[in-house]
């Protein structure tokens, strides 16, 4: 996996969460707590999840073939709208269930002890997990960049996906200790029940949130404002051409960006030198954006007052807000 997968970060969080849903089982096991068992639920999910990002990272390497010419890039996004399927199903919607079950037949827990130091010691674990995937997604952050925007126009899904499970992870474990120790200060389970509906209700906002932005992924993402920008500079700043017609850009993978361009040459200047041209304007390009690796440019002859709209105006295609 390339290192805008952010391996690292997904081993990291599978490791935490394997060994976090082991013990959650045990403790909901000899408590009998509903937020420990949506808990256990829930990381047992993040850990299949994990997996399927590995998974995703492997195939999408795979080369291109005459089936799929631009190869199975994309692949990294059907796995991460996978993972926000199982987000929503196996750990939100099963949490929903378990709380309202709980509610309307309230369950006597025991042994506090038990769930309370599994979900501190949880806490602990998840945030070195989440430490991981802050230091392995600022490889890749642009500067400046907030994190919402990170998240929201990222082309590598895994480390969105791994950063907002564990920021999750740690506030349901939260909410999980806010169940268990409330039930044990009142003596009212109605509270873990509580937690555990809250549980829930987090992992589907979590899901959706994930759903929406790999959505759009998979429909297809042009390249940022700022990345347009440079190959546009990068076309236009030698002698080559007499002007940019126009230009699209698409993401065939994370690490794999389409650029197709109509490119506007005198009328007199020779094909030798047309294809001389574009090989240069080509290198301009990928020095400039190195992800873009595929690169189609069509000559054609410029006839002033036919395209009279800039090249960034109406005809760039701009990466989806």
């Amino acid at each position: 996996m390339s290192a805008s997968g952010g391996g690292k970060a997904i081993i990291a969080a599978f490791l935490a969460n394997m060994g976090i849903a082991l013990a959650k089982f045990v403790a909901w096991i000899i408590s009998g707590s509903a937020s420990m068992l949506a808990e256990a639920i829930h990381s047992v999910a993040d850990s299949g999840n994990q997996l399927l990002l590995l998974l995703g990272g492997r195939r999408a390497k795979r080369a291109a073939d005459r089936e799929h010419p631009f190869g199975y890039g994309r692949e990294r996004y059907v796995y991460a709208f996978v993972v926000s399927i199982i987000l929503f199903s196996v750990g939100g919607l099963f949490s929903i269930y378990e709380g309202i079950e709980k509610i309307t037949h309230p369950h006597e827990v025991t042994n506090y002890w038990v769930p309370i130091a599994v979900l501190i010691i949880a806490i602990v674990l998840e945030s070195f997990s989440l430490r991981t995937a802050i230091r392995e997604s600022n490889h890749v952050r642009g500067k400046g960049q907030s994190w919402v925007s990170f998240v929201r126009h990222s082309k590598a899904p895994e480390l969105p996906v791994v950063l907002l499970e564990d920021i999750g992870a740690l506030i349901g474990l939260v909410f999980a200790l806010f169940g268990v120790g409330m039930t044990w200060i009142t003596g009212n389970p109605l509270f873990d029940a509580l937690g555990t509906l809250m549980i829930g209700t987090l992992l589907i906002i979590i899901a959706i949130a994930l759903g929406i932005e790999t959505k759009s992924l998979l429909v297809g993402e042009g390249a940022t404002d700022a990345d347009v920008d440079r190959i546009v500079s990068a076309i236009t700043d030698g002698p080559e051409i007499q002007k940019l017609i126009h230009i699209k850009t698409l993401y065939l993978g994370p690490d794999e960006l389409m650029v197709a361009a109509k490119l506007g040459f005198h009328s007199d200047k020779p094909l030798a030198a047309v294809a001389a041209d574009i090989d240069r304007i080509e290198q301009r390009v990928r020095a400039a954006v190195p992800t873009a690796r595929v690169i189609y440019f069509e000559p054609d002859i410029y006839r002033p007052g036919d395209d009279p709209a800039p090249p960034t105006e109406e005809f760039v295609i701009r990466s989806a807000d």
